[in-house]
């Protein structure tokens, strides 16, 4: 049987404070060393204070606090972000969710979530939606 799960309940926020050495990383990992996203000066000139965050950096924030939230028996069914606002290094990051629907019986639940990303100052950076499958 599933834990409860209700709408309107909250998951934990997945709290990050990305800096150079986990953008150096993720870009490492994912082929992204893009000026944009490792140098000031190239963020400076397209507008922004310094450079910006990687978006599928955040996506991968939102898999990780899914991950740790339906635990190693359920699975994620689909995910979407839309990307409003650039996240800027050494900036603190909070991902959040909320249950909007419950389906399924005591054996297995579809959940469907709003995630999204924000900034230090509750400023939605990434919002989207998500289903979660939990056994």
């Amino acid at each position: 049987m599933t834990r409860p799960v209700a709408v309107g309940d909250e998951l934990p926020a997945l709290k990050r404070t990305p800096g150079f050495a986990e953008w150096n990383r993720f870009a490492a990992v994912n082929c992204e060393f893009v000026p944009i996203h490792m140098d000031d000066e190239e963020g400076r000139r397209a507008g922004y204070p310094r450079a910006i965050g990687m978006g599928r950096l955040q996506w991968s924030y939102v898999h990780t606090m899914l991950r740790g939230w339906i635990g190693d028996t359920g699975r994620i069914v689909a995910l979407s972000l839309e990307f409003r606002r650039p996240s800027l290094r050494d900036e603190p990051l909070a991902v959040r969710g909320r249950v909007l629907a419950v389906r399924g019986d005591g054996e297995r639940q579809e959940v469907d979530l709003e995630v999204w990303v924000e900034d230090a100052g509750g400023a939605v950076l990434a919002p989207g939606s998500a289903t979660v499958e939990l056994h």
